[in-house]
């Protein structure tokens, strides 16, 4: 068997570089030496491809590449349950070579690996499935009197939408996307390694396809490749009476589109509702105050009182009523979401009092004054006298 290089001299840095110049030196190379890449001199390639690997593996690790520095390609003798050399996590098979680049540490795996003969039970989980778009946020605000009755509304909203041109491929048009060979189309590469607790499995995210399980040899010059472009859309909402301040109307499938032929996203439209200078809301009630003269208050009046969506409803006020008397009217507040229920309409009387007589105004005044035996009020001494 041939003698392994040394790991910094396949990557080609120094023992002194950085994780990142490392990782750059890696990235270069596996795009360099990947079987795909090298259709006419894949055997050879898969080999490179091999190497590299397997020197990232060790050099990105600080404690494998602290053990390396001190033992050499020896360092994994001593590994957990007779590790083999260079590490031994590394196989080959019909999608293409296994590495990784980090942890992903199944539990599942190191039990069956104690508890069932040392057979690691291995389940099959791929990142690149269908999967529905990310919900999106848009806030808006409407009247008072729009809460009450209902209201439509259209509303721009900039999102990002299915290429038109390539269909969300990302592919150019009349060009086919072909599957990894690297992952085998599941977007991450796994690998058994032996361990203390037997044997463990490790996955990371391809590095060929970035976690798609596709290679796409001519982007879509419309999305670049991404499947994806940002556009302006004109969305009609329809958002029901009796709505609340900070509710939540869901549009479903108005979200950003999913991945891999999975399902759009919900749009989420937060209601605020603008303040009112005559009405108010208390749960389903609408609350208001009504003024009235003081001869309406004092003799008793057929009023007329200003409903929310613009009409007026008549009411009689008995003779004698005095300022913060309280009248209700049934089933005319606000419509709950579901529709069972509906509020009252709470009007307060507030008597106005005038400012500014005629002279046969304040006559007048006094003669009824007069009449009920109206005394001023007595005024109470202070602690001064």
């Amino acid at each position: 068997m041939a003698e392994k290089r040394d790991y910094y001299e396949v990557l080609g840095v120094e023992k002194t570089a950085t994780e990142e110049e490392i990782k750059k030196a890696y990235r270069k190379l596996a795009k360099k030496y990947h079987p795909d890449a090298n259709p006419d001199n894949k055997k050879e390639a898969e080999a490179k491809f091999k190497e590299v690997n397997e020197a990232y593996e060790t050099l990105s690790d600080k404690q494998k590449r602290a053990m390396y520095d001190r033992f050499g390609h020896n360092a994994s003798q001593g590994g957990f349950n007779g590790a083999r050399p260079g590490g031994g996590y590394y196989q080959y098979s019909s999608t293409g070579f296994d590495g990784f680049d980090g942890f992903d540490i199944d539990l599942d795996d190191i039990v069956s690996s104690i508890f069932g003969g040392g057979r690691s039970r291995r389940r099959e989980r791929t990142s690149n499935g269908p999967s529905k778009g990310a919900d999106l946020r848009h806030d808006i605000e409407i009247t008072f009197e729009e809460a009450y009755m209902g209201v439509k509304k259209q509303i721009n909203l900039s999102r990002e939408d299915t290429c038109d041109v390539c269909h969300g491929s990302g592919a150019k048009p009349g060009t086919k996307v072909d599957t990894c060979t690297m992952c085998g189309g599941t977007g991450q590469i796994r690998q058994i390694q032996s361990t203390l607790f037997g044997q463990m499995q490790t996955a990371r995210t391809c590095t060929a396809c970035g976690g798609t399980g596709k290679i796409i040899k001519e982007v879509c010059e419309n999305c670049r490749g991404k499947g994806k472009v940002r556009k302006q859309t004109r969305i009609s909402i329809s958002i029901p009476a009796g709505i609340d301040d900070n509710q939540t109307v869901v549009l479903r499938n108005e979200g950003a589109p999913g991945n891999n032929g999975g399902p759009k996203g919900d749009l989420y439209i937060v209601v605020h509702i603008k303040h009112n200078s005559v009405y108010i809301r208390q749960q389903n009630d609408v609350l208001c105050d009504i003024p009235v003269t003081i001869t309406q208050a004092t003799l008793g009046a057929d009023i007329k009182v200003p409903m929310v969506d613009g009409t007026t409803e008549s009411y009689r006020i008995p003779e004698g009523t005095q300022t913060g008397t309280k009248f209700r009217i049934r089933q005319k507040g606000f419509t709950s979401i579901n529709g069972k229920y509906r509020g009252d309409f709470i009007f307060t009387i507030v008597v106005q009092t005038p400012k500014r007589l005629t002279k046969e105004q304040r006559d007048l005044l006094e003669k009824l004054a007069k009449t009920m035996n109206e005394q001023p009020p007595v005024r109470k001494k202070g602690i001064f006298g």
